[in-house]
């Protein structure tokens, strides 16, 4: 017999896995504040870059969304992904965000 709570992470899983890691990026970059456009830029550039364990943390910048998303500037992301403390997060981030901040 499957215990609930093993069903509920295989259902989860199982439902996660149906996204791509693009998508779960441009959603999690949205959610934390930014465009839909930059967002759809720099997950394009960043998905084939970061681990699942590096996706895990950025996803965690989702509760840092201000009120106004028009008011996220790519500064304000950048400051909250360096308080993640990964270099290699924060050089991909920073990457894929001048990449798309230069090509409009």
């Amino acid at each position: 017999m499957i215990r609930p709570g093993l069903a509920v992470l295989a259902l989860t899983l199982t439902l996660g896995a149906c996204a791509t890691p693009q998508t779960r990026i441009e959603r999690g970059l949205i959610e934390a504040g930014l465009s839909r456009k930059q967002s759809a830029c720099m997950a394009d550039r960043m998905a084939d870059k970061l681990s699942v364990g590096q996706l895990l943390k950025l996803r965690s910048l989702s509760g840092m969304k201000d009120k106004d998303v028009r008011t996220m500037s790519i500064e304000r992301f950048l400051r909250n992904v360096r308080a993640l403390r990964d270099p290699e997060i924060l050089s991909i981030t920073t990457r894929a965000g001048v990449g798309c901040a230069i090509s409009g």
